[in-house]
């Protein structure tokens, strides 16, 4: 079992830049791939943007060349740079690790105004 806590997060203007990070532990030999869903209010989960084990990254289209997914293998550690932020970005962001099984995060809101 892998246990997720998320960090960062919060309020910011549209053009604006916010980090999310999320730390794990517990069995964290297993972890395969590490990354972040997100979760607009009457919308179905979707991938923002996950790493594999070996540093490759993908994005939704929707994010490609504002978001950077990282992964600190030492700290067990993905941090989601979030910049040029738009309202359409406002969501709750869940950190998830598949280990092999996937793992989640509590989430984290992320709020973007006009």
């Amino acid at each position: 079992q892998v246990r997720l806590v998320e960090s960062g997060g919060g309020l910011v203007q549209a053009g604006g830049s916010l980090r999310v990070s999320c730390a794990a532990s517990g069995r964290t030999s297993t972890i395969y791939e590490m990354g972040w869903y997100r979760q607009a209010p009457g919308k179905q989960r979707e991938l923002a943007a996950s790493i594999s084990r070996s540093g490759s990254t993908n994005y939704a289209d929707s994010v490609k060349g504002r978001f950077t997914v990282s992964r600190d293998y030492a700290k067990n550690t993905v941090t989601l740079q979030m910049n040029s932020l738009i309202p359409e970005d406002t969501a709750v962001y869940y950190c998830y690790a598949n280990a092999p099984f996937r793992n989640w995060g509590q989430g984290t809101q992320v709020t973007v105004s006009s």
